[in-house]
């Protein structure tokens, strides 16, 4: 049993690669966060997108390092938990409220995105994949990946409309997120993170210009 002298400090946590890519990932998430708020949308999605990039590469790297202990991978596994839930639950949230000009109608719509993100993951982290293989209730990722895809769109509407478009959109992905369905784990393939990296690199092009 490791004594508390024994223990490592928070900090030292730090200097593990995987670890720093979910903290750039967080970082990239309070960016996006920081636009939403401000009403910079362009700015905001590619903020988003690319806290997916890193989320994915967080769990790629791990699985390739050699001599990480139990306590290396458990530690990593919470950060990843945490920050999840402000990637994909709070910043999805604060994105609707400003679209709705933060009035209460989307507060609830809010409350509900976050709400579920935080069910989904304490599901997840209770019981795991089902099956060993697939998730149960679309994965959390998956918000910012759509997201990101539908407000390349809202150039088409007036923003009231537009936000309404959002909202429901948002109910029907965090339906999903707690449903029953079963969906792979598109991290973990190789193919599919050569996929995300052409998405993100396209996403980021196409917002970049936008702000241009």
């Amino acid at each position: 049993m490791t004594t508390e002298s024994q223990q490592p400090t928070i900090l030292s946590y730090v200097k593990d690669l995987p670890n720093l890519c979910s903290l750039a990932g967080l970082a990239c998430t309070i960016l996006a966060i920081y636009f939403c708020i401000k009403g910079v949308y362009a700015a905001a999605m590619i903020g988003m997108i690319w806290a997916v990039a890193f989320d994915w590469a967080d769990g790629l790297v791990a699985r390739r390092m050699k001599g990480r202990t139990g306590d290396d991978s458990t530690f990593g596994g919470q950060l990843d938990v945490l920050i999840d839930i402000v990637s994909y639950g709070v910043t999805p949230a604060i994105l609707l409220l400003s679209y709705g000009d933060f009035s209460l109608l989307f507060l609830i719509g809010a409350f509900l995105m976050v709400a579920t993100s935080a069910l989904r993951l304490s599901y997840f982290s209770t019981f795991g994949l089902a099956g060993g293989t697939k998730y149960t209730g679309l994965a959390l990722d998956n918000n910012s990946i759509l997201l990101v895809f539908i407000v390349l769109f809202s150039s088409l509407f007036d923003k009231e409309v537009f936000a309404i478009i959002l909202y429901v959109c948002c109910m029907i992905i965090i339906a999903l997120n707690v449903s029953q369905i079963k969906t792979p784990k598109l991290s973990g393939n190789p193919r599919n993170v050569v996929i995300l990296a052409i998405y993100t690199l396209g996403i980021s092009a196409i917002y970049g210009w936008k702000l241009l």
